[in-house]
């Protein structure tokens, strides 16, 4: 929402409208969680033809989603909710890694075994490029934020036990950028067997090029073909712009 103007994400309001209204507004917008209505009508239009469910959602963590679509999931046969304990791109990686079960012939239960079992394996995490949406979002002081922007300071942020937590920062984007591969290599790499991507945020990609040049020595082995994802609008809201970041 912004103002009161009220938008639902990718569907009248894409990433390059939502990042042109973010950068021109002089409040953060605000977000809110799908409910258990707006759950009860998808789980009621997909299992009336007996389809089973396989339902991925935000971190609870960080949202009521996840408890909202299990309050409604109760009044279904087939509707099984996974909590990503992720968001973004590492919510993204775990739907993809679901279909890619489910067109091995795997049942529901099965899938929701096997995203269960994994989901602690997904990493996530960016450089923020700017604080001036912290601070606006109320994540970081004013005084904080002013010393980071005069030093050029660049948060690292990764998603970890579900929420949102500061891993790192640096001073400057190629050390940030350091930042981020090392962090990969401590994780013991890209698993190429399994779906990964690049994400960024605003409508500039001049950020996630670099990235992908300095980062090269992360992929090369495996291509250049790599899937790249722009944020949207309610992680969008309190990163800002000018994010660059990997998931794995």
């Amino acid at each position: 929402t912004f103002g009161d103007e009220e938008f639902y994400d990718g569907v009248n309001l894409l990433p390059n409208e939502f990042y042109e209204k973010l950068v021109s507004s002089k409040e953060l917008p605000q977000t809110s969680l799908v409910n258990e209505y707006r759950w009860s009508e998808v789980f009621e239009e997909y299992t009336k033809n007996g389809d089973e469910l396989v339902v991925i959602t935000i971190s609870s963590k960080l949202s009521g989603t996840y408890n909202a679509a299990c309050d409604a999931a109760k009044k279904y046969e087939g509707v099984y909710v996974v909590d990503s304990l992720n968001a973004c791109t590492g919510e993204r990686l775990l739907l993809l890694y679901a279909l890619s079960l489910k067109e091995k012939g795997l049942s529901a239960k099965e899938i929701v075994a096997m995203v269960e079992n994994v989901k602690s394996k997904v990493n996530i995490l960016a450089m923020v490029d700017t604080l001036k949406y912290l601070k606006m979002g109320g994540r970081i002081s004013a005084t904080t934020a002013f010393v980071g922007e005069m030093l050029a300071i660049k948060p690292i942020v990764a998603i970890i036990g579900g929420e949102v937590k500061q891993v790192g920062k640096a001073m400057g984007v190629k050390k940030a950028f350091s930042f981020l591969k090392t962090f990969v290599e401590n994780k013991g790499g890209v698993d190429f067997n399994k779906p990964y991507g690049l994400v960024w945020s605003g409508n500039q990609q001049v950020g996630l090029e670099k990235f992908m040049v300095d980062g090269k020595k992360i992929w090369e082995e495996n291509g250049n073909d790599i899937s790249k994802y722009i944020i949207g609008s309610t992680i969008g809201t309190h990163v800002g712009p000018g994010a660059v970041g990997i998931a794995f």
